[in-house]
């Protein structure tokens, strides 16, 4: 009873000490976050809005002030646990800024309940567009219907249906919580008023196909969450010429599988072994897969063409990189290790000088460096040539050096 009576009290007073520390900011801006109170300070509140910046970068410098002035009105406005705007020294915790992958400053993220959102803030850069974002994303987004309409209830989006006793039982506020998350991935529809058993189900854009009922603990936040994230966002999904920019805007490198829109086997195949090997790749790496005889121009900058499909290959938004052997797809670590070398940078410097002297092997990667890359040998080839990688095919809606620093060549 002691051990339990201190604990609480032990989580109390760091409860205590969080508040004090977001009092005490508001005064000055922005939290300043560190490793020892990132993870806290997400866990505890709905949403995060985090400036990731470096000192010495000129836009982080001009957006500094803004952020501050947000901070200070969103404190105003709004308690402890329900928004907080905060900010990384990504030169001083270069672990938080590895954690979350930051290649240019200022990088503007958005956590809600301790997950990054995969979409950056690339809005205008004043406090009034900052608040309007931020209120918005604190919007409800839930649709409420009574029970008949929800029964008949026709939609061509992706939508998850919730129906509950009342709108504080604990499957409701699970729901609230997922679809919040969400909210940029589906539609969210719910009754508050049902009598016959909680339940939540997946509606399909298609009519013609029955709901899927989730069969899970309905008070399971991260059961929960991860069923409806993969109904609502597919771990793959098609990449066509109406969707190409919007997915490009997410800023999240390509893992593009060009195949022949018959040959169904390879996406499979290519499917099963993103859930094999890549889950924890979600929030970091895009899964796309396109019609192999629409995209020509892409296998085009790849020295492929429709002949050689199926092709697999990562487009960093800056250059285009071919997996070594479709053979190899299958077996165990490959597309992991492959994945792995473009963020270590293996693939952009390799693709130059040939293997690491101590890998004796592997895919061409690229150092982490400011300012240009380096120039230098074709591993196709026995001599050196001035040839770079082939260029990304949606360079054009990468980031843009008028708004960022931008800290390397690839990811």
């Amino acid at each position: 009873m002691n051990y339990l009576l201190s604990f609480q009290s032990l989580r109390r007073l760091l409860q205590t000490l969080t508040l004090l520390q977001f009092v005490l900011s508001a005064n000055g801006g922005a939290v300043q976050l560190v490793q020892d109170n990132i993870d806290s300070i997400l866990a505890q509140n709905e949403l995060v809005f985090v400036n990731f910046y470096a000192d010495w970068c000129r836009f982080s410098q001009l957006l500094s002030p803004i952020i501050d002035e947000t901070a200070q009105k969103i404190s105003q406005e709004y308690l402890p646990g329900k928004l907080v705007v905060g900010k990384v020294d990504c030169d001083t915790e270069t672990t938080i800024a590895q954690r979350y992958r930051i290649s240019k400053y200022p990088t503007l993220k958005l956590f809600r309940h301790g997950t990054v959102m995969k979409k950056e803030y690339r809005g205008q850069r004043s406090a009034d567009s900052l608040l309007a974002y931020l209120r918005d994303e604190l919007k409800d987004p839930i649709t409420e219907m009574d029970a008949a309409a929800l029964d008949e209830l026709k939609t061509n989006q992706r939508s998850l249906i919730g129906r509950f006793a009342s709108r504080d039982s604990e499957a409701a506020v699970q729901f609230r919580r997922m679809a919040s998350t969400l909210r940029e991935d589906g539609h969210f529809y719910a009754t508050y008023s049902w009598p016959n058993g909680e339940s939540v189900a997946y509606r399909p854009a298609d009519s013609n196909q029955n709901d899927l009922i989730y069969d899970g603990d309905l008070r399971n936040s991260e059961l929960l969450l991860a069923w409806a994230q993969d109904k609502c966002t597919p771990m793959v999904r098609e990449i066509t010429f109406s969707n190409a920019e919007e997915l490009t805007e997410e800023g999240l490198p390509f893992l593009i599988l060009f195949h022949h829109p018959d040959d169904k086997q390879t996406l499979a195949d290519y499917e099963r072994e993103i859930y094999r090997q890549l889950m924890n790749e979600r929030h970091s790496i895009n899964f796309v897969h396109a019609d192999g005889l629409k995209f020509t121009h892409p296998l085009s900058h790849l020295g492929k063409s429709t002949s050689d499909l199926p092709v697999l290959a990562i487009d960093s938004f800056r250059h285009m990189y071919v997996f070594p052997d479709m053979k190899q797809l299958g077996e165990p670590g490959k597309l992991r290790q492959f994945v792995d070398d473009l963020h270590s940078g293996k693939l952009h410097r390799e693709f130059h000088h040939g293997p690491d002297p101590t890998q004796g092997g592997g895919q061409g990667g690229e150092q982490q460096q400011h300012g240009d890359h380096q120039q230098g040998g074709d591993p196709n080839t026995d001599n050196p040539s001035n040839t770079d990688p082939p260029e990304s095919t949606f360079k054009k809606l990468a980031p843009s050096r008028n708004r960022y620093t931008v800290l390397r060549d690839e990811f």
